[in-house]
C-alpha cells in the first residue's frame, strides 16, 4: 500500500478510494496521534469537523465523526465552512485536532480529508506517517484501545462557526468596501454563505455567482479554475471586481473592471506594497514558489521588496515563512497566506484584503495589478521519460545552459519533475511569447532524447 497521505491530505474518488470505512480508520488513528499521549487523563480531547458541500462529504463526514467519538473525542460538527474557516475554529475553540472533508478543485466525485494539529496548522510530514502507521497497525488486525459507557466521544453541532469566522474575517479588515460594488464566483463550494456575508457586511455591493451548491455542482463549469463566467459578470454588471473561489476557499483569483484575469503573483504583489505602506510586511519580504512569473520577481526588486521562493506548493510556502518569521506568502495559483490571520491559504480573507485596497487607494484593480507585469509562459509536459535524471544528464546540462544565455536577464528556464507522473514539466519564461515558445520546445525535445 502507497503512501496515503499527499500534498494535501488523503484524496481519491469517494466510496471507490475514499472509503468510508478507510475515513473511520484514518479518524481514529488522527485522534490517537493528535490528541497526545496525556490528553485522555487530563481532559476531554475535542475535534472540530466541517465540509464542503459534496454529496459524498455527507457519508464521510458521519464516518469521521463516528471515528473520532469512538475513541474519546468529543467533536464539534461545524457543516459546510471552508478549510480556513476550519483551521481557524480548531485554533479558536482550543480543540485538539481539525478535519476538513473536501477535494478542493477537483471535480464533484473526488474527496478528501484534510487534518489539522492544535491551533489549526498543517500537517508536518512526520504527524502524517504516524498517523498513517497507527492507522496500518490496526487495519491488520491490532485492536483499537475502545472507550466505553461516558469515555465515549459527545457529538453537537457547532452553528456559532459561521458568525464567528465571518467576525474574525471582519475584524481583520483595514478598512471598509463601502462604495464597491463586486462580484462573487463561490464555485457552488464551501464558501457559497460565508464569503457573501462577509463581502456585504464590510459594506460591498454584492452579486453572487456559483453561490447554489446542491451537493453535485461544486467546481462544475465555474470557480477559480473556470473564470470565464466571473469574467463576463463583472463587465455585464459594471462591477469594480470580482472575486472566485474554489470549491473550499482557501484561494482566490480575481478579475479586474474590463474582465482580465488578476492571478495570484499579481495579489501578492499588491498586498505586499500594502502590507509595506502598513508596516506588517516583516522584513520587507514575501515568499511564493518557483513557478511565480519572472515579471513578479522583477516586481518585487523594483520596490526594493525581498522575495524567498520555496518548493511548488502552499505547504512549502508556509514553512518558509513560520520559520524565518515572514508574513505574507503565496502561489500563482491563489493560495495566499496572510500569516498573522490566518494559519492557511485564505481565499475570502485574501479577497476582502483586495477589495479594501481598491477602496482605500480609489484606484482601480486594474492600475494596482499594473505593479508587475506578467511576462510571457510557456509550459510544455514531457511524458514517458526517466524524469530522476533531469538534474544530471549532461546533454540536458547543456541545453538548459544555452537557452538561459540566450534569454538573458529578461527570461527564464525551469525543469520540474512530476511528483505522482513519469513526465519532466519544461516551463520558459521570455519577454517575447514566440521567444518562449520556441525555447521550450527546443527544450522538450532535448528533454525527450536526453531522457526517454
Amino acid at each position: 500500500m502507497g503512501r496515503l497521505f499527499g500534498t494535501d491530505g488523503v484524496r481519491g474518488v469517494a466510496n471507490a478510494d475514499l472509503t468510508a470505512e478507510l475515513a473511520l480508520g484514518l479518524s481514529v488513528a488522527a485522534a490517537h496521534v493528535l490528541a497526545e499521549a496525556g490528553t485522555f487523563e487530563g481532559h476531554r480531547p475535542t475535534a472540530v469537523v466541517g465540509r464542503d458541500p459534496r454529496a459524498s462529504g455527507e457519508f464521510l463526514e458521519a464516518a469521521v465523526v463516528a471515528g473520532l467519538a469512538s475513541a474519546g473525542v468529543d467533536v464539534m460538527r461545524v457543516g459546510v465552512l471552508p478549510t480556513p474557516a476550519v483551521a481557524y475554529l480548531t485554533g479558536a475553540l482550543g480543540a485538539d485536532l481539525g478535519v476538513m472533508l473536501s477535494a478542493s478543485h477537483n471535480a464533484m466525485p473526488d474527496n478528501g480529508i484534510k487534518f489539522f494539529a492544535r491551533g489549526g496548522h498543517k500537517l508536518a510530514d512526520e504527524l502524517e506517517d504516524r498517523i498513517e502507521a497507527v492507522y496500518d497497525q490496526h487495519r491488520t488486525g491490532e485492536p483499537w484501545d475502545r472507550p466505553t459507557g461516558g469515555g465515549v466521544g459527545r457529538i453537537a453541532d457547532y452553528k456559532e462557526g459561521f458568525d464567528q469566522y465571518v467576525a474574525h474575517l471582519l475584524s481583520v479588515l483595514p478598512n471598509r468596501l463601502d462604495g464597491l460594488k463586486i462580484v462573487l464566483d463561490e464555485a457552488h463550494g464551501a464558501a457559497s454563505g460565508v464569503s457573501p456575508a462577509a463581502f456585504q457586511q464590510a459594506g460591498a455591493e454584492v452579486i453572487t455567482i456559483g453561490a447554489t451548491p446542491d451537493g453535485l455542482n461544486i467546481n462544475d463549469g465555474c470557480g477559480s479554475t473556470h473564470l470565464e463566467m466571473l469574467k463576463a459578470a463583472v463587465v455585464e454588471h459594471g462591477a469594480d471586481l470580482g472575486i472566485a473561489h474554489d470549491g473550499d476557499a482557501d484561494r482566490c483569483l480575481a478579475v479586474d473592471h474590463t474582465g482580465a484575469e488578476v492571478d495570484g503573483d499579481q495579489i501578492l504583489a499588491v498586498l505586499a506594497l500594502a502590507m509595506r505602506e502598513a508596516g506588517t510586511l516583516r522584513g520587507d519580504t514575501v515568499v511564493a514558489t518557483v513557478m511565480s512569473n519572472l515579471g513578479f520577481k522583477l516586481a518585487m526588486e523594483r520596490e526594493g521588496l525581498q522575495l524567498v521562493q520555496t518548493a511548488v506548493g502552499d505547504r512549502y510556502v508556509l514553512e518558509s515563512m513560520k520559520e524565518h518569521g515572514y508574513a505574507l506568502g503565496g502561489e500563482q495559483s491563489g493560495h495566499v497566506i496572510v500569516l498573522d490571520h490566518a494559519t492557511t491559504g485564505d481565499g475570502t480573507l485574501t479577497g476582502l484584503l483586495l477589495a479594501a485596497r481598491v477602496a482605500a487607494t480609489g484606484r482601480t484593480l486594474a492600475e494596482l495589478a499594473g505593479v508587475m507585469e506578467r511576462l510571457p509562459q510557456v509550459l510544455i509536459n514531457v511524458k514517458d521519460v526517466d524524469k530522476t535524471r533531469v538534474k544530471t544528464s549532461p546533454e540536458l546540462g547543456t541545453a538548459v545552459a544555452d537557452a538561459e544565455r540566450r534569454l538573458g536577464t529578461t527570461g527564464r528556464v525551469l525543469l520540474r519533475p512530476s511528483g505522482t507522473e513519469p513526465l519532466v514539466r519544461v516551463m520558459v519564461e521570455a519577454a517575447d511569447i514566440e521567444q518562449a515558445r520556441s525555447v521550450a520546445g527546443e527544450l522538450a525535445d532535448v528533454v525527450k532524447s536526453a531522457l526517454g
